[in-house]
């Protein structure tokens, strides 16, 4: 029996990926794709390119998803609702499915969930979190970094933090380097969102390069937290992401002083003993790039060292392994499924 899947904030670019995602998938079968604004409106006439999977389909209002789960026992409700909107939306379905008696577990792709310390939530985001205890029943972290789940729901780290995190935490947790990190990440332009803005417009973007936010990015605080709470390691992300000239993908560039004299091989190894079972995290030889891994939920990490410096690149695909991807990854591991149920594919290389 497939489990049934409801998808919140539907029609933005993370959504339409798990709406991708979801057709394909082996365990999971839309039942609801959620939208206020868009509601009875064709999927299709939203995301053309899903016209094959879902030329019936509609999107629901959030009120109304509940009648698509009639004879269900449970269901898998994924969030891509925006940051500050999420929490509210999200407790609001998990009400509605403990008053169907419905089996739910969440996964939440926005930044609402990603913080346990609230106090540090509410200083980075500007206010209070609006579901207090909902958030102790979520779990924030990269996938490969935690075994199991320690909570019914769990929030996927956000497309740059899952850039920052793969090569970060294996050293910090060997303690292979200092406590500073140093960062410099360029991303495509669909980690902006689907609503047009003058950083994604097409004139301003195309054959361009800038940084954005340098030292001040919020996902700083958010992957300084995560290390923490993975490793019990304090860590100073020093972050300086850039918009890039394509729609998908980020490459992250991480530097760092090494403590003591580990060789590339010894720094390697490290890398390649944490992603030993992960069917998505490879250390490659020579530098990676993001035409491997766009579309699909792949990373890859390159390794160069010179006299005290360590530095690790890695490329994801943002919208997959930094968002989509990730949280069906973290939804196959919360009902108890295969990890790449749903995400094997290779990415299509030549796009």
């Amino acid at each position: 029996m497939k489990i049934p899947a409801v998808v919140l904030g539907a029609t933005g670019y993370v959504g339409g990926e798990l709406l991708r995602l979801i057709s394909g998938h082996p365990n999971f079968e839309l039942a609801a794709a959620l939208s206020g604004s868009r509601a009875g409106e064709a999927i299709a006439a939203i995301f053309p390119h899903l016209a094959s999977v879902y030329g019936s389909e509609h999107f629901v209002a959030p009120d109304a998803w509940t009648t698509s789960v009639s004879s269900a026992d449970r269901v898998a409700l994924f969030s891509a609702a925006p940051h500050g909107a999420a929490a509210n939306a999200i407790a609001g379905v998990l009400n509605d499915a403990t008053a169907r008696q419905l089996e739910a577990h969440c996964v939440d792709a926005s930044a609402d969930f990603r913080f346990d310390d609230l106090e540090l939530f509410a200083s980075v985001y500007g206010f209070e979190h609006p579901q207090p205890e909902l958030a102790k029943h979520f779990q924030c972290a990269v996938p490969e970094h935690v075994s199991g789940s320690s909570t019914p729901h769990a929030a996927q780290p956000g497309c740059f933090a899952t850039a920052m995190l793969l090569p970060a935490v294996p050293l910090v947790a060997a303690g292979l380097v200092g406590e500073d990190l140093f960062v410099s990440a360029i991303t495509g332009s669909t980690g902006s969102g689907r609503t047009p803005v003058a950083g994604t417009h097409h004139p301003e973007r195309n054959s361009n390069l800038y940084a954005y936010k340098p030292l001040a990015h919020r996902h700083a605080p958010e992957v300084e937290s995560l290390i923490t709470r993975t490793t019990g390691q304090v860590a100073n992300v020093h972050f300086v992401p850039h918009s890039g000239p394509f729609a998908r993908g980020i490459h992250a560039t991480l530097q760092a002083k090494l403590v003591g004299n580990p060789t590339l091989d010894d720094v390697r190894a490290v890398l390649e003993k944490a992603y030993a079972g992960s069917p998505f995290v490879h250390v490659v030889d020579g530098t990676p790039r993001i035409k491997n891994v766009v579309s699909s939920n792949q990373a890859m990490l390159g390794v160069a060292i010179a006299r005290e410096t360590v530095t690790v690149m890695c490329v994801i695909d943002n919208l997959v392994k930094g968002a989509a991807g990730g949280a069906v990854q973290w939804m196959n591991r919360l009902w108890g499924l295969p990890e790449a149920a749903g995400l094997a594919a290779p990415a299509p290389a030549w796009t």
